[in-house]
This record gives C-alpha cells, sequence and structure tokens, in this order.
C-alpha cells in the first residue's frame, strides 16, 4: 500500500519535462504506484455494451445540434428543451461524461468574488439538488456537507469576509469561525497555523454520472435526441448572399445533421472542434489530478475544504478524503488524442508532492492513510480561468460551451441555462461578459505563446488572494500605442486589457518595464531576480489603500486644479459609414446622433430587452481623404465610434451581428492601431491647447460636444471637447505617426502650467466621483439606461425607433424597481466593490464599483438597489432610507446621493470654475 508520507520520500528531484516538450505519454497499465480508478461507485463506463455503432441514427435535420456529452452539453440540451426546443440532438462521440466530466471532483461551491457566478452556481445547486429528483425520481448524487475555507493570514481572511458580506445580498448562509471553532467542527484538522475559516454549511459535492444520466433522462423526456457513438466528422460552413458565414450542417460518421446551430461543449476537444468551422478556441488542455485516500476513521460528514495558501482541496469521499490542487508547473497535454475516453494519465508525483505536502499539514492523519487511487485527466483551461461562451464572432451559429476550467460541473447548470437562453433568444439573461468569447480580441484567439502563457498563470495563480489591482504578468506587450516607450521612460506602470498595454499610474521611481514571462520558475526557467514592475504590483497586494495611494491622488487632484495628460489611444476607434449608414445609426444607438458634422453624442447601445451593451461617443463627420484615418472617404453618412478599448471586440460583434440581421448597406472600419488617443483635462487645458491648435477655443467658438480637424503641433488632429473626469478637457485623436510630436508639444506648454501624465487609475477615480459610469461596473447588459441613471441617453421624446425602445418604454410605464445609486461614507475605508448595502437594517442590495474621491476626501461607491417589499424605487425611496455598506462583516454608516456629490450643476466641463 502506498502512504501519503510515501509519496513525500518517493517524489524525487526528478527535472520536468519543459512545456514545449512531449509530457510523458498517456499509458493504460497501471501506474506504478497505484490504480488508476476514479472514485465513484458508478460511472457510464459500465453501463457500455461494447457497441461501435451509434445509439440511434442521426435525423436528417436539427434546431440546434450540441456536440459533447459532459456537464456543459448535458445541461445546455436539458435547459434547451425545458425552454421548448424539442428538436435538439446532443451528439457523443463515446459515451455520456467519457471526456473530463467522468473524473471531475465534482464540487459545488455558493461563494464566489462575482454576483453573477454566484447566481450561476446558485441554479446549479437547484437543478441537481431539486429541479431534477422532482422531475425525474431519480438522485442525482448530490451531497450537502458543507464547505470550509482556510486563512491562513489576515488577508484570505479579508477575502472570505468580502464574500461573505455579498453572500449576504443573495442569502447564502455562511459563518467566520476561529481556530478553536473551527476544530470543534473538524477534529481531525490542524489549527494551530491558521487565522480563520469561512464556514458555509449548504455547500456540497455532485455525482458525474448521477447528474448527467439524469439530465439526459429528463431532456429526452421533454424531446431531446441523445446520441452516443457518433464522433462528429465535419462541420459545414456556407456563405451567404451577403458574405456572412453561417453554420449549415453536422457531419457525423454515420450522416449529416443540417442545422443553422452547432454548440460546442467538447472541452477539452473543443480547440480541435473550432477548426472544422473555422472558428478558433482560446484554451490549452492540461493534466489535471487528485489521488484518494483510503478509510479515514472520523472524516465521515465533514465539510469540504479549501485551503488556498496551501493550494490544495480536501473532498469528503464517503468515508475518505479526495486531495487535489493548482500547481506551478502543470504538465500541458500538447498532442490531444482523438481518442481518450475514460482514459486516464499517470499522476507525476514530482508536480503533485506539493499538495500531499499541504494536505498533511492540514489533516495530519493523511500522513499514516493509505492512497487507494490516482486520478490524473484531461481538463481545458483558458487565459483568464473562465469559461468561453457565446456565438463565435467568426461564423453565425457556432456557439461555444467550453474552457471550464475544471469547474464544469458547479457551473453547468447556470451556464447551461444561460447558453440556452442565449442560442434561443439571442443574448443571455444574465450578465455573461466575463464568459463571452467576444471578451477576446480576435488578434489573441489565435495567439498561441499568449494563450499558452496566460493559460498557464491563471492556473498557478487560481487559489491566490483576488486583489483589486492585480494585473498579469504573462501575455503582455501584446498590443502597445504610439506612446508606450515615452511613457514608459516616465514612470508609467501599465495595465493590460484587451492585450493593450494602457497607462494605470505614473512611478516616481522610474522606469518599470513588464518583462518576458517566467514562468513563476515553473519548467526549469529562471526566475527574474530584479522585477520592478512586479515588485509594483506585490506592494499593492492588499485589501487597504494601496501604498501608491498619495501617488494617484497627486494626479487626480492636479487634474482638478491645473491639467493632467491621459493617454487613451488604446479605446476602439470605428467609422461607421455607408448609403445607409443613418439607419443604423438611427436603430443601434438609444441617443439621436443624426446631427450635423461636428457634433458628439454620448449615447448607449441596448439589447432587445433594454440592457445596456455598450456606452460611447458617436460624432457625425463628413467625407475626407481616402488615405487618411482621421477622416476616410465614403459615400453617404459617416459616424465616428470612440468605444473604451477593453471592450472593443465586443462592440465591434455587437454591432456587426446588428448589421447583418438588417441587412443594410454599410460598413464598420477599425481605424484602433491607426490612431492615436490624448485627452488634456482641467482647468488649464484651454490655456495650454489655445498655444498649440490653430483655433479659438472659446465656448462659442468651440462648444462642449462638439469635434474639429485641426492642426496642432503641425499635425491635423480631431479635438473633441468632451470629458470623462468632469473637467474642462478636450480629446486630441491623432494619426499614429504623428502621436509622440504632439505629445512632447503638448507636455512642452503644458510644463509651464504644472501638467502631470495620469493613468487609468486616476481615471476611475476622477470619474466615480463625478459621477460618469464605466461599462461593466456600473452598467451591464442586464442594467437599463432607467436603472441606470442614463435616461437622457434615450430618444424617448421623439418617434425615432431604436433596438431596446419597446422595453425601455415599457419599464418606464410599469416603474423601475431597482436603480443605480452613489453613496459615501464619512469614515475613510477602502471599498472595491461587491460591498453589502443595508438599508433600514435590511439587505437591499450590493456595490458594483467603489473608488476614493480625492477632492470630496470621501470613499464612493456606487450599487444598484432593491425595494425588499417589492415595490418601484423612485427618488424618494432613495432619499428616504438610512443607509450602511457592509465591508468584510462591519457595516459602515453612509450617505445616499441622488446627484454626484462632486460638482452636481456641471459647471467644471462648461469652462466655469
Amino acid at each position: 500500500m502506498s502512504y501519503m508520507s510515501c509519496a513525500l520520500r518517493v517524489a524525487g528531484p526528478r527535472r520536468l519535462p519543459a512545456p514545449w516538450r512531449n509530457p510523458r505519454p498517456y499509458s493504460s497499465t497501471t501506474g506504478p504506484t497505484t490504480e488508476k480508478s476514479v472514485p465513484y461507485q458508478k460511472t457510464l463506463k459500465e453501463e457500455s455494451n461494447g457497441s461501435t455503432g451509434p445509439s440511434q441514427p442521426p435525423p436528417a435535420s436539427a434546431e440546434v445540434v450540441v456536440v459533447g456529452g459532459g456537464s456543459l452539453g448535458c445541461q445546455t440540451t436539458y435547459h434547451l428543451a425545458k425552454l421548448g426546443i424539442t428538436n435538439v440532438v446532443l451528439l457523443e462521440r463515446d459515451r455520456l461524461t467519457a471526456g473530463t466530466t467522468w473524473h471531475t471532483a465534482g464540487l459545488l461551491w455558493q461563494l464566489r468574488p462575482s454576483d453573477v457566478e454566484v447566481e450561476l452556481l446558485a441554479h446549479t445547486r437547484d437543478v441537481v439538488s431539486r429541479d431534477l429528483p422532482a422531475e425525474t425520481g431519480l438522485h442525482t448524487g448530490w451531497v450537502q456537507n458543507g464547505g470550509l475555507f482556510i486563512a491562513s493570514n489576515k488577508q484570505r481572511l479579508d477575502e472570505y469576509k468580502r464574500l461573505m458580506s455579498l453572500g449576504k445580498v443573495y442569502g447564502i448562509e455562511s459563518h467566520v469561525l476561529t481556530p478553536a471553532q473551527t476544530k470543534e467542527l473538524y477534529p481531525l484538522m490542524n489549527v494551530d497555523d491558521l487565522y480563520g475559516t469561512l464556514y458555509v454549511p449548504k455547500d456540497g459535492t455532485m455525482d458525474p454520472a448521477g447528474t448527467c444520466s439524469t439530465l439526459a433522462r429528463a431532456a429526452t423526456a421533454r424531446g431531446a435526441t441523445i446520441i452516443e457513438n457518433c464522433p462528429v466528422t465535419g462541420i459545414q460552413v456556407r456563405t451567404d448572399d451577403f458574405g456572412v458565414k453561417r453554420v449549415h450542417a453536422v457531419e457525423t460518421a454515420h450522416g449529416t445533421i443540417q442545422t443553422p446551430c452547432v454548440v460546442n461543449c467538447a472541452g477539452v476537444w473543443a480547440r480541435a472542434l473550432g477548426r472544422l468551422a473555422g472558428v478558433h478556441v482560446p484554451l490549452v488542455a492540461m493534466h489535471h489530478a487528485y489521488v484518494v485516500t483510503e478509510r479515514i476513521e472520523g472524516i465521515q460528514n465533514m465539510p469540504n475544504v479549501r485551503d488556498h495558501d496551501a493550494s490544495v482541496y480536501l473532498r469528503l469521499q464517503g468515508d475518505a478524503l479526495s486531495v487535489g490542487g493548482y500547481e506551478s508547473n502543470p504538465i500541458f497535454w500538447e498532442e490531444v488524442s482523438e481518442k481518450f475516453a475514460f482514459s486516464l494519465f499517470d499522476l507525476d508525483w514530482d508536480v503533485f508532492m506539493q499538495h500531499i505536502q499541504g494536505a498533511i499539514n492540514r489533516v495530519p492523519v493523511l500522513e499514516r492513510t493509505g492512497i487507494k487511487s490516482t486520478v490524473c485527466g484531461p481538463e481545458s483551461f483558458t487565459a483568464d480561468h473562465k469559461p468561453l461562451m457565446g456565438e463565435a464572432p467568426e461564423v453565425r451559429g457556432f456557439f461555444l460551451g467550453c474552457g471550464f476550467n475544471s469547474a464544469g460541473m458547479m457551473l453547468g447548470g447556470g451556464c447551461g441555462k444561460e447558453l440556452a437562453h442565449w442560442i434561443i433568444h439571442g443574448r443571455p439573461e444574465k450578465d455573461m461578459y466575463g464568459y463571452d468569447i467576444r471578451r477576446f480580441h480576435h488578434s489573441l484567439t489565435d495567439n498561441n505563446c499568449w494563450i499558452r502563457e496566460r493559460s498557464h498563470e491563471s492556473y498557478a495563480k487560481n487559489y491566490s488572494v483576488v486583489f483589486p489591482h492585480d494585473e498579469p504578468l504573462a501575455g503582455r506587450n501584446m498590443r502597445k500605442d504610439p506612446l508606450h516607450e515615452e511613457l514608459l521612460q516616465q514612470g508609467c506602470v501599465f495595465q493590460e486589457r484587451h492585450g493593450w498595454e494602457r497607462p494605470g499610474w505614473f512611478s516616481p521611481g522610474g522606469a518599470a518595464p513588464v518583462l518576458d514571462y517566467d514562468y513563476y520558475g515553473a519548467y526549469s526557467r529562471e526566475r527574474h531576480r530584479e522585477y520592478t514592475y512586479n515588485q509594483l504590483l506585490a506592494d499593492e497586494y492588499t485589501f487597504d489603500f494601496p501604498p501608491h495611494h498619495n501617488i494617484i491622488k497627486k494626479e487626480c487632484l492636479t487634474c482638478r486644479n491645473a491639467l493632467a495628460l491621459f493617454d487613451m489611444s488604446y479605446f476602439g476607434k470605428f467609422y461607421l459609414v455607408g448609403p445607409e449608414a443613418t439607419k443604423a445609426a438611427n436603430w443601434l444607438f438609444s441617443a439621436d446622433v443624426t446631427k450635423a458634422p461636428g457634433s458628439t453624442v454620448y449615447t448607449c447601445m441596448l439589447n432587445k430587452r433594454g440592457g445596456v451593451e455598450s456606452d460611447l461617443t458617436v460624432s457625425r463627420i463628413s467625407p475626407g481623404d481616402p488615405s487618411s484615418p482621421l477622416a476616410p472617404a465614403f459615400q453617404g453618412d459617416g459616424y465616428y465610434l470612440a468605444i473604451g478599448g477593453a471592450v472593443a471586440q465586443h462592440n465591434w460583434s455587437h454591432i456587426t451581428t446588428v448589421l447583418q440581421d438588417m441587412k443594410l448597406q454599410c460598413k464598420l472600419i477599425d481605424c484602433s492601431e491607426e490612431l492615436g488617443m490624448m485627452s488634456l483635462q482641467g482647468p488649464l487645458s484651454r490655456t495650454v491647447l489655445q498655444e498649440l491648435l490653430d483655433i479659438d477655443l472659446s465656448n462659442e467658438a468651440f462648444p462642449f460636444s462638439t469635434h474639429r480637424l485641426v492642426k496642432a503641433a503641425g499635425c491635423t488632429v480631431r479635438a473633441m471637447r468632451l470629458s470623462f473626469v468632469g473637467e474642462l478637457g478636450w480629446e486630441l485623436h491623432v494619426p499614429r505617426e504623428n502621436c509622440v510630436r504632439v505629445y512632447q508639444a503638448v507636455m512642452e506648454v503644458g510644463a509651464r502650467h504644472g501638467i502631470t501624465n495620469a493613468g487609468y487609475r486616476a481615471i476611475d477615480s476622477l470619474s466615480i466621483e463625478k459621477g460618469y459610469r464605466h461599462w461593466h461596473a456600473d452598467l451591464r447588459p442586464d442594467d437599463t439606461p432607467l436603472e441606470a441613471g442614463l435616461a437622457f441617453t434615450c430618444k424617448l421624446k421623439s418617434s425615432i425607433p431604436f433596438l431596446g425602445r419597446e422595453a425601455v418604454e415599457a419599464q418606464k410605464a410599469a416603474g423601475i424597481f431597482r436603480r443605480l445609486v452613489c453613496f459615501t461614507t464619512d469614515e475613510k475605508v477602502p471599498m472595491f466593490g461587491l460591498e453589502a448595502i443595508w438599508r433600514d437594517g435590511e439587505v437591499v442590495g450590493h456595490i458594483r464599483r467603489a473608488d476614493f474621491g480625492f477632492a470630496i476626501d470621501k470613499t464612493i461607491a456606487y450599487g444598484y438597489i432593491r425595494d425588499p417589499a417589492g415595490g418601484p424605487v423612485s427618488l424618494d425611496f432613495v432619499r428616504s432610507g438610512s443607509y450602511e455598506l457592509e465591508r468584510m462583516g462591519v457595516r459602515y454608516p453612509a450617505q445616499a446621493h441622488t446627484k454626484s456629490p462632486f460638482d452636481p450643476d456641471n459647471k467644471r466641463v462648461k469652462g466655469i470654475y
């Protein structure tokens, strides 16, 4: 018998293979130490009758074809059938669960640092514990034994307290326990090195075979067809009369199924399936392992344990434990085999050893406990440790439901429901942007170096504390704007968004370049020894005010009192042009943007449910020179769109989809790389720019929300009088080759007036202080303009139809039942979002975004609130309550504001100081 302690001694210093070499090959023979079998009493492998043919003939056509019979495939098929799509076919190459689902640990933790994920997990829990047993009379294998999160230090417990506060919004019971209380709950645990724990009594585990077979039973009862032993061999894609690629059919070894919709739930094999349709699926396959112990006396009914600091989990397995985790040197599965059903790899003890050490430290009895079996199977991992979902940008009708980072069982129910809704209605019910494939720029989704580096880092850091201002070290310097080197030499500390390096803040310590990824020293790589950028990040690993707080304060107050230059070149910059561009603009944009050339309008784009898919500025332009990125030539009408760079791909895909569906004669042109963008903001911005620009910048000559082509430092630029920080200011949109020249000219003149460089950390503070919204924080696809206080962006007084208008009008008539509210606290306490909002002693919502406002010297937070009684949330309701914001279990008195607490009369953007 092999023992945990033996494993520690046996694992020698053998050199691990570098990830770019072939990993250890799969072997079907018994491993050198233990039997390789999953710990479940039943797997669907055992039900195989040995047949090589399909379990039933494929039909000639289907409304939807789901490929892959794991957790996501079964959940998506079940929810499609439940929503009325009875002509849905699930194709599985082997047997259900044969890929990665059959060996999963099946854990479900209810609390995550995301409100949407908490809701997704809650739905999965309801499906497996309540819905499926009620529908089928069968037990799915759900076991509710609770979950215990281990904290070895204050920062980790603070992170758990944040989760506890968010859980109160959703009614999830959780308790912070002392080490002594933890010992009482879990007598076998070593608590000598504990700081505290978080106990969630209603967490639990799922059985993969029981869950998936019950899902299949429920789906087929509603009319779905599930075909096993039916591999997909091809996907037919046809180009329609408007040049749009669309799914036409799915080819199998046993016949072709005509269908307009394919759902890629193929897990590790999803990348190969995507290639059949010409779709990039940015994921990698890795070995992921756990071991199962022999019987442990006294372990029965203990909760599952996550010891993040030791990077290990302990899952109750009857009267034994499963032990696994996330290591810094996972093995990549380079050559993904098509014939890998119900199969496992040999466990590499060198890689797994750290989990043994952590497990024995936490539960010392494990040192004397035998290992019954090892489970090491393939799992798919992504660049940000989030799944890949939604319609692929390359091919209409090709949907993704893959890349679940070993969380496919616990996220499967919630994601299966959202994916089904996405397919049927064109969008999910919840805000799924964090999982949407469109969150990645198209230049990254087929970049193997970027995918590998970022997936490795996300895997290795999966159990790290989620700090507010962390940035990746992997996959950096993919997209640099024209001012990158100039700003780097001035101490710019960059953030990564959408592949872009954008300015975060400016360090007085000098240049802090982002170096090539060192894999944290894994795979015999040498770690960077003197790495200033990494050290600056590490200094900010806190839930308190960061050590660079005063530097960001200086950037903010210099902007408020003099002027600051913000490099915003990473913004998405698109042209919508053509004979029917105005027709498209009327439908796409909630505001009336069809004003005279020279106008600029802040607007939203909505979905048909009235949710905000984007906020942006749209400028009406006149035709220009064919060779100019500032003013292209076109026939018909033209509009210039400036969009936050982190969401540019999402915007591009949304607009493109609408244009395709409407079959309009216009086109979208991307000039994001060809143009830079500098924003000069502050009371002295007019003084400085008047020396540089060849036009009058007075209020009368150059009003707010207008733009003009002008000369700056001898270069033609597009100047827009706009502000995202609440000050007098202009944006300069500059051809790439002229950016450095214009920047240096602005800084030379500005130096006489106290100018400073400032980054996005300052923008975050300044904008929340003024009450300006950030998309995907204050605004999401499940928020409407009326709820967000942006009714002024909707042309409801006109008769012009626009996408989402009917939903907004219906909401206006029925009343607003949730509303975005600004809060400030008198106590200077740092907040970052997810804090619970209490009104008159009841939880009414949670904070979406929070920051510190330096001009008003207060913490500022925005969150949506509801009336617990179910009534409309009027401004009187907002004003009449007594509020507290709960941060890490402590409540702080707060004031609600119905207007921005800074410059509520909007005088400063008009130049009135």
